[in-house]
C-alpha cells in the first residue's frame, strides 16, 4: 500500500511510499485514523483512490492543553541528562505504554522545554493518496 516521507516531497508529502517499499497495514489495529480506515474499506486490489479530509478530520484537532512545560529534571530522568536539545526537534518520551512523541517549541534557560503533544498534522486538512497492491 504506497501511502503519501518524513521529509517534505514535492508535494508537501509527510510519508510517501510510491517508488519505494510499501507499507503494510492492518485495518482495525489503530495504525490509522478511524476517518482514515473508513476510507480505505472495500478498496480493492488495484485500487488508486485521492481522498480530502478537511481540517481536523484526520488526526483531531489541535489541543492547546497539549502543549505543556517539562522540567529539566523529568526530562533527565526519562533519558540522558547530557543530551540537548532544539526548537522544532521532535523527541519521544517512554510511557507505560511504549513511546510517546512530542515537538520542542522553545527552550528556557532553566532547560525546561515546551513540547508540544499534538499530532503535527492535527487541525490540519490531510490529502491521501493510495494504491492498493494487495490484500491479505
Amino acid at each position: 500500500l504506497p501511502l503519501p516521507s518524513p521529509l517534505p516531497g514535492p508535494r508537501g508529502d509527510i510519508v510517501n511510499t510510491f517508488g519505494g517499499q510499501p507499507a503494510t497495514l492492518s485495518l482495525g489495529a489503530g495504525e490509522l485514523s478511524p476517518a482514515v480506515e473508513e476510507r480505505l474499506l472495500g478498496l480493492a486490489e488495484g485500487a488508486h483512490a485521492t481522498f480530502d479530509l478537511p481540517s481536523g478530520v484526520a488526526f483531531g484537532e489541535r489541543n492547546p492543553d497539549m502543549v505543556q512545560w517539562l522540567a529539566r529534571k523529568e526530562l533527565d530522568s526519562m533519558g540522558d541528562p547530557q543530551e540537548r536539545y532544539d526548537v522544532g526537534e521532535v523527541i519521544h518520551l517512554p510511557t507505560p505504554e511504549g513511546q510517546f512523541a512530542a515537538v520542542v517549541q522553545a527552550l528556557r534557560e532553566d532547560g525546561a522545554l515546551k513540547l508540544d503533544f499534538n499530532h503535527p498534522l492535527a487541525g490540519q486538512p490531510v490529502t491521501f493518496e493510495v494504491e492498493i497492491i494487495g490484500v491479505l
